[in-house]
């Protein structure tokens, strides 16, 4: 859990408070940060330390129409003192400056998308994203395709994407090809090597934090997040596995998000190892992270080319001199179609939403003509 400070109290300022996070509390409300959550509780760090909070009514009811509005670790929430009980409620969920949210994506038994398009959000009010990819993965190499996912989603959070090749001690020889290779799949982002367990890299993982900025690490399990995390506070705060038996692959160490304040400033996020993460509210994320493939596309003879069997069409040329690789343009045509599909999914839900809504309007209409006198 979070050290506090000698005093047993919380300097807001140092877990990320500041004018801005102010200006939206409610009047009365006591501010905390959220550390953990736990079904309908959460663990909240406040000025006079950390509280065991339960879910006031309104909360519940938000969440059960959209559960993005569920809180979440890294959110600021506005806390009410209950009498007689002197406990707190959690009752309300401050404007998050930031959301690494996961879509509601999974494959049918056709192979089809499915899913009921709502999101889950992992993490709030993040400044940045460290992707944690191993060298290694059992007897996989790093999986480039998983480090454009991450990283067009953590741009899409509004936060900042830092890839950690982790457990780099394990890749004696290629190891700068590798790192030459995600530089190409995740542009514009800084990509760094490092051994958790050697101390290599581990400065520079910490240099991308402030002394009240918060960072959240994701990755698949046995990708050494919990280590890192446990390097990064210079204690063993938690608990790590070695790789299984017979595949080399990781086990599920942690089991819940988890936020830390660091001995040095600066806070961190440690999550549970992500076996798939859907796309949920798509901007500008898949341009940023296939930018290249971009490039190309404006440069065919139609502006509506498929990049299909069209005539004069730039990627297929490309591809067809190896200036593309055949994996990165299947990524890129992947994500454009998951995108698409969340985007129609979202509309249609939206849509059922406005219609139950006027439903409700009108039945009240209904009753109010009946009561008229």
């Amino acid at each position: 859990m979070v050290p506090p400070a000698r005093s047993g109290l919380f300097d807001l300022a140092s877990l990320g408070w500041d004018d801005s996070f102010a200006a939206a509390l409610p009047p009365g409300a006591v501010p905390g940060r959220v550390a953990r959550v736990d079904r309908g509780a959460a663990e909240v760090l406040a000025a006079d330390g950390a509280h065991q909070v339960r879910y006031s009514a309104k909360v519940r009811r938000l969440a059960a129409d959209d559960p993005i509005s569920l809180p979440c670790v890294g959110d600021w929430a506005a806390m009410r003192l209950i009498m007689p009980e002197r406990r707190y409620e959690l009752e309300a969920v401050l404007p998050r400056r930031t959301a690494f949210v996961r879509g509601g994506v999974s494959r049918d038994s056709r192979g089809g998308l499915s899913g009921d398009g709502q999101g889950q959000v992992l993490a709030a009010n993040v400044d940045v994203v460290f992707v944690a990819e191993p060298a290694v993965h059992g007897s996989d190499p790093a999986d480039l395709g998983r480090v454009e996912r991450l990283v067009v989603l953590a741009w899409e959070s509004g936060a900042r994407p830092v890839v950690l090749v982790t457990k780099a001690d394990l890749l004696p020889q290629g190891l700068d090809d590798l790192l030459k290779d995600i530089g190409g799949v995740a542009p514009g982002v800084d990509v760094h090597a490092l051994s958790s367990v050697r101390g290599q890299g581990v400065d520079l993982v910490r240099g991308h934090l402030s002394s009240s900025g918060t960072a959240v690490v994701l990755g698949t399990s046995g990708a050494g997040k919990s280590t890192l995390v446990n390097a990064l506070a210079g204690a063993r705060v938690m608990e790590t596995q070695q790789v299984r038996a017979g595949d080399g692959r990781g086990r599920h160490t942690t089991v819940r998000r988890e936020l830390f304040a660091l001995p040095g400033g600066g806070l961190v996020i440690d999550t549970p190892g992500i076996r798939r993460v859907g796309l949920y509210d798509i901007g500008d994320g898949v341009d940023r992270v296939f930018s290249d493939v971009e490039d190309l596309a404006r440069d065919c003879r139609f502006a509506d080319c498929s990049h299909g069997t069209e005539p004069g069409c730039a990627v297929l040329a490309a591809l067809a001199s190896g200036e593309l690789p055949e994996r990165r343009f299947e990524s890129w045509r992947k994500l454009q179609r998951e995108a698409a599909w969340m985007a129609r999914r979202t509309d249609a839900r939206l849509r059922e939403e406005e219609q139950r809504k006027w439903k409700i309007i009108h039945k009240e209409m209904r009753r109010s003509g009946r009561n008229r006198p």
